[in-house]
């Protein structure tokens, strides 16, 4: 590498995004602390890629820096294309900026930066990188092979974790209220089980919850469990913007007769 490189470190820090090196051809932080010796300072930056021009070139995910949607391909064990086609026709990558090739033939989707917690669904072949994440960046290579950026987008907004879990694997949840029947268009029950989640699984909750309340009532009054998830230890934006997605999937999807709800449990 070369100037290359350290020119676009520097292009992704003027941008606001922390970058920082990792070991060549890997994804391995080439600092004592990882990610969080990211920065934006310049001359930061042109001593660490002076000093080695191979290193490769990250960039610490969450606000100030981007979320990232990796989808990945593992060959004959699968990918996560068809969960993005599924994110796409939800409506959910709307807010997408940049969309990155990886070695591997997967992508890496960009969005705003976030504080939302990094996610992981196996079965779906995808993963989320915000606060407390990093990715590889181009010019970087694995094996010989580059990421390259192949499309800029229009979009300048974030991605809902809750809302890509609760369309792609609702049955995720580790605490489901004791009996879904009795309880799911109950709005009252439903706030006392949000307000019982714990870290890791609330915007997840909070997004179920809510999905199960509008499908009894698209018009279902969702404070108290606006409340609930307060409660439950989420801020004012996290909890907005879960259920603004639980609205909007629930104006997409046309009401389903009672039979087939039961039927989908």
């Amino acid at each position: 590498m070369t100037e290359g490189m350290l020119l676009q470190a520097l292009a992704y820090a003027s941008r606001g995004w922390p970058v920082f090196p990792c070991q060549p051809g890997q994804k391995i932080p080439a600092t004592w602390h990882g990610y969080r010796d990211a920065t934006t300072d310049s001359d930061r930056i042109a001593a660490w890629f002076s000093l080695l021009p191979q290193w490769n070139l990250a960039i610490a995910t969450g606000t100030p820096g981007p979320d990232v949607l990796d989808v990945d391909q593992h060959g004959p064990a699968g990918n996560g294309f068809a969960a993005l086609e599924r994110l796409r026709r939800a409506g959910l990558l709307d807010g997408a900026s940049a969309c990155v090739r990886t070695p591997r033939g997967g992508l890496h989707i960009y969005f705003a930066g976030t504080a939302q917690h990094n996610g992981h669904l196996a079965g779906q072949h995808v993963d989320f990188r915000s606060a407390g994440g990093y990715i590889l960046a181009p010019p970087s290579r694995i094996d010989g092979r580059p990421y390259r950026l192949i499309k800029t987008l229009d979009g300048q907004g974030s991605l809902d974790w809750a809302a890509v879990t609760g369309l792609l694997q609702p049955q995720r949840q580790q605490d489901k209220p004791e009996s879904r029947r009795a309880i799911d268009h109950d709005v009252s029950r439903l706030a006392r089980w949000v307000a019982r989640q714990a870290e890791g699984n609330r915007n997840a909750g909070l997004f179920w919850a809510a999905s199960r309340a509008l499908e009894a009532d698209r018009t279902a009054d969702l404070s108290q469990l606006a409340e609930a998830a307060r409660q439950a230890g989420l801020t004012e934006p996290e909890i907005m913007r879960t259920l603004d997605s639980a609205r909007k999937m629930r104006e997409a999807r046309p009401r389903q007769p009672d039979h087939y709800a039961e039927a989908s449990r």
